[in-house]
């Protein structure tokens, strides 16, 4: 299975956590082949040591692992420590398995089976959209929340505020249009890709979490403001 290659990445060093030898084997050979380093780690544990001693630039990360740890554990485990995007691998196909696999921190999730093609392109959308392009503000201060870019941290009224990394992407779509309304096929393109275009219901969801992290009253929101039949916007105060 030969990959076919669109925008080339930059080689980076992945971390594959999957304790099935054949997918390992071609999941190795697809990196490998786009010039990236694979390290291999077979149970949970293992992935968080590996993840906590020599951070990978990315995780791939089976949501079925043997030993006492599934991938959302393991994913929420990582995230305690460390912002490095996780692309869950599954067989489960349900949206509420989804976005569980979000709201555990995940930065993307591939069904089995799938493509080298799909493979490759799910990985490099994630790592370019893990680093911060230069043209972005360093910090963006709305009302009483301050938006750290380059550290990648949110405070409220000078305490911090801890946002999944889809969470933080999400608001920093927002934040670098301050005032303007972004439409809803806009920012799931950005935050999650062109794939989830039509996925109004994550965008929805993902409103509310960081609603319930950063409203004085979620239900009354001052910042995070509902634009009616296009989108969203981060309100200038």
């Amino acid at each position: 299975m030969k990959p076919q290659h669109t925008q080339r990445m930059p080689p980076a060093s992945i971390l594959v956590v999957e304790d099935e030898p054949r997918l390992v084997r071609l999941i190795r050979a697809v990196l490998e082949t786009d010039g990236h380093r694979v390290d291999v780690a077979h149970d949970g544990e293992a992935a968080i040591e590996r993840v906590a001693l020599d951070p990978p630039d990315l995780v791939l990360l089976d949501l079925l692992l043997p030993g006492s740890l599934d991938g959302y554990e393991i994913c929420e485990r990582i995230r305690s420590f460390s912002m490095v995007p996780v692309v869950m691998l599954t067989a489960r196909a349900h949206e509420d398995d989804k976005l569980r696999g979000f709201e555990a921190g995940a930065d993307d999730y591939i069904t089995k089976p799938f493509s080298a093609r799909e493979l490759l392109a799910r990985v490099q959308a994630v790592l370019r959209r893990s680093r911060t392009t230069s043209d972005t503000p360093p910090v963006v201060d709305v009302g009483g929340i301050s938006i750290n870019f380059a550290a990648r941290e949110v405070t409220s009224g000078g305490e911090p505020i801890h946002l999944t990394p889809t969470e933080f992407r999400l608001l920093m779509a927002l934040a670098m249009h301050p005032g303007r309304a972004i439409t809803h096929t806009a920012l799931l393109t950005e935050v999650w890709g062109p794939e989830y275009r039509d996925e109004i219901d994550y965008l929805r969801t993902y409103i509310r979490y960081l609603r319930r992290k950063l409203e004085p009253d979620p239900k009354n929101p001052r910042y995070l403001i509902t634009v009616p039949g296009t989108g969203y916007r981060l309100a200038q105060e």
